[in-house]
């Protein structure tokens, strides 16, 4: 799976909901600190905790550009999640697609009643 990545790490660092809103906007692009504390209804000290653990976790990579921190998604890290959830989303589909078909079985069976 290339790199190694600590997947403990990542889980822990997707888990908290203001790291996950940081994540989504980073989706949209590079972002700094004081754009990404608008996001959140937290002090900028804490938003900067968030991302230490976001970088720490090898989600984010930050940039110094001269008294600004910028921050960018690592797309290589999500990749490796979603690569490992894999096997696991193939099972949640056949068993979705198995229900959904024991629930089409069961209206075509009540619309003959």
């Amino acid at each position: 799976m290339g790199t190694l990545w600590n997947m403990d790490a990542v889980l822990h660092a997707i888990a908290d909901p203001s790291r996950r809103i940081v994540l989504a906007q980073l989706a949209d692009g590079p972002a700094t600190v004081t754009e990404l504390a608008a996001l959140l209804p937290i002090a900028r000290p804490g938003v900067s905790r968030h991302l230490r653990v976001l970088r720490e976790a090898g989600l984010v990579d930050v940039q110094s550009d001269a008294q600004r921190r910028v921050y960018s998604l690592r797309p290589t890290t999500l990749r490796q999640l979603d690569e490992w959830l894999g096997p696991y989303r193939a099972l949640w589909e056949q068993r979705l697609d198995a229900l959904h078909t024991e629930i089409a079985r069961g209206k075509r069976g009540n619309d003959n009643d």
